[in-house]
């Protein structure tokens, strides 16, 4: 499957769009895209997934390290444009209690 990521850097902020699948075969992209920008000091990452059409635990995980690493940086996490599959799947997992997850892009991206 494939994935693919436009990111855009605007001041203290990283705004990624992704399309596709994340699943074992494109959750390393995904990881080696975001996660350089996640060990800056203070950074806001805004991750929009409405064009995702699926989320495995692999990309679960590469999401999971990103808030992690953001966190320990004094950085923030915010996913948007989930669909309802992605939504429960973060829910149902418990992720949606400690990440920042929108339904809308703030400002768009």
């Amino acid at each position: 499957m494939n994935i693919s990521i436009s990111l855009t850097e605007v001041n203290e902020e990283l705004h990624a769009k992704l399309e596709g699948e994340i699943d074992a075969y494109t959750a390393p992209k995904v990881k080696e895209s975001l996660h350089p920008y996640a060990e800056k000091s203070g950074i806001k990452i805004i991750v929009d997934l409405k064009e995702v059409s699926y989320m495995d635990s692999t990309g679960l995980g590469v999401f999971v390290g990103l808030f992690k690493t953001l966190r320990a940086n004094e950085g923030n996490l915010m996913l948007t444009g989930l669909s309802d599959r992605l939504q429960r799947l973060f829910e149902i997992t418990g992720l949606a209690d400690v990440m920042n997850i929108n339904s809308e892009v703030e400002g768009g991206v």
